[in-house]
């Protein structure tokens, strides 16, 4: 008897491993009157309508604020270089020595004839003082009198021909001493001592950048701009800190944001017919010297303000052919896609323009519950440096238009019972 007792007590057992089976209620299910699994966590935000700045991000390039080209305005042979390549100069900073005694030569020569022009001036001016009485008196011919004063005239006119060549034999002597005309950097030099420059073919000797500030020139498609302008004109949108003027933020080759804030100068009058592209010019402080001229970037540029818009992570959104939805939780806990507007994007986040309330909550986190047949959630506030470890916050990216899978439940959720998944 003792063998056939064994299979009848493993039925026995079978049987009641599937009856506790039945009386487990699924994973999400609210809970019995004698009590059961509670409702999962789902993480949401509460929105709150506010004023949203449009951020747009365009491509550019840096160019220095001012370029000056040193340049040899006196024609001889460089006898010494007095800056370093590469370094930081002064406006009147020396620069180079070009050889200097022609044109001290020409400078001592033009004062020497200056002299003798004001001596001839001196014997005229004499002979005038001595004939004015005499020809009064009649001891002396009017003709020799206007002949002494036209020759005081002609030294007066001498000595200012004097004065202007030792003025221009100096400006040539003060030019074999070549100076900066700005401030800024100077690349290498162009010349070595020794080489012969000349005023003529101005020979360039280097060039200075300024390179603090810098200039940022920025493309946008004319598209893009007569939208804009379209939405301004009509009242959807505000002018970005109400006036003309713009906030752009540079963004470097790597990714990071570089930390001196940049202001928009002027937008061109023109669309450029080769591209279809409208030029911006923006200013850009460079104190520490870390960006340098022809560097590529990238401008995030604050054009214009949506009033009455909420911020939504892009995870939260499902983006479909047949429109936009959210997964809006109600205050029993009861779950509800619901359409809504998306008027454009800054950063990670959506600009949703319609469909939500002020103080509604929004699902961020959770969806995998709702697939597993949770019908009422327990709403947890969304936390964003907690929320999801860097593969889900990468799934969460939009490529194609549709929305991508959500994240994964948070560990604290409750799990399924083994009794179940073994069915």
């Amino acid at each position: 008897m003792a063998p056939r007792l064994l299979p009848l007590g493993a039925a026995l057992l079978l049987a009641a491993s599937l009856a506790a089976c039945g009386d487990k209620k699924p994973a999400g299910a609210p809970p019995g009157p004698g009590g059961g699994m509670p409702p999962p966590e789902v993480a949401v935000l509460t929105v709150q309508p506010g004023t949203v700045n449009l951020t747009t991000e365009l491509p550019g390039r840096l160019e220095p604020s001012r370029v000056a080209q040193v340049r040899a305005r006196a024609t001889g042979i460089l006898n010494k270089r007095v800056f370093t390549e590469g370094s930081d100069v002064r406006a009147g900073q020396v620069l180079y020595q070009i050889d200097s005694a022609p044109y001290q030569a020409t400078q001592q020569s033009a004062q020497a004839q200056l002299a003798q022009a004001q001596a001839q001036l001196a014997n005229a001016s004499a002979m005038v003082t001595r004939y004015r009485p005499l020809v009064a008196a009649n001891a002396v011919s009017k003709q020799e009198f206007d002949a002494a004063v036209a020759a005081e005239k002609a030294a007066q006119a001498q000595v200012a021909a004097g004065r202007a060549a030792v003025r221009t034999a100096s400006i040539s002597l003060g030019y074999a001493t070549v100076t900066a005309p700005i401030a800024g950097r100077i690349g290498r030099s162009l010349v070595t001592e020794g080489a012969l420059v000349s005023a003529q073919e101005g020979t360039q000797l280097a060039t200075i950048q300024q390179i603090n500030p810098l200039y940022l020139n920025i493309t946008q498609s004319a598209a893009e701009v007569l939208k804009l302008r379209e939405a301004l004109q009509a009242g959807q949108l505000a002018r970005a800190g109400g006036g003309e003027a713009a906030k752009v933020q540079v963004l470097l080759e790597n990714g990071q944001v570089y930390g001196q804030p940049a202001r928009l100068l002027f937008t061109d009058l023109s669309v450029d017919p080769a591209t279809g592209q409208v030029s911006l010019r923006a200013e850009v402080p460079n104190p520490g010297g870390l960006l340098m001229p022809g560097m590529y970037v990238r401008a995030r540029v604050e054009q214009a303000e949506v009033s009455n818009a909420i911020l939504l992570p892009q995870q939260a959104v499902t983006r479909g052919t047949k429109g936009d939805s959210v997964m809006v939780v109600a205050p029993d806990g009861a779950v509800a896609p619901r359409p809504i507007k998306i008027g454009g994007q800054r950063g990670n986040q959506w600009i949703v323009t319609e469909g939500l309330k002020p103080g509604e909550q929004v699902m961020v986190e959770g969806a995998m519950k709702l697939m597993m047949g949770a019908k009422v959630v327990k709403a947890v506030p969304w936390e964003p440096n907690k929320a999801s470890a860097p593969a889900n916050q990468a799934s969460a990216a939009p490529k194609n238009g549709a929305s991508s899978a959500a994240p994964a439940a948070p560990a604290s959720a409750p799990a399924a019972p083994a009794s179940a998944a073994s069915r």
